[in-house]
């Protein structure tokens, strides 16, 4: 039988985690979330069980990612691979969107 669910999340309302990101949409192997972020040193690096891929609304961040410095604009885009170490430092208030396959926030994945 197919999945006739539809969800709608308005992030004005969505939970927000830990970390300060708003969970929005979340489906059985992909969700999405919303950063809103100001500059800032940034957390340690890690490796986490999820895939992420991301896209930057406004603002600027450094993406280091396995030794790579990448410098993330208004309308660029990312790939962070499961598995792979990674840190964001926030340069200049950011807003972002990521999807994490599978769900950041399933079994404490996010935290």
């Amino acid at each position: 039988m197919a999945d006739t669910s539809v969800k709608k999340v308005s992030a004005q309302h969505s939970p927000t985690g830990l970390m300060g990101q708003r969970y929005l949409a979340s489906g059985k192997r992909v969700s999405m979330r919303l950063w809103e972020e100001d500059p800032g040193d940034g957390d340690p690096a890690r490796r986490r069980e999820y895939e992420t891929v991301g896209y930057v609304i406004a603002g600027k961040a450094e993406l280091e990612l396995e030794g790579q410095h990448l410098l993330l604009e208004a309308g660029d885009s990312w790939v962070v691979p499961q598995g792979s170490l990674h840190q964001y430092r926030i340069l200049e208030p950011f807003t972002a969107v990521e999807a994490t396959a599978p769900p950041a926030q399933v079994h404490a994945r996010d935290e």
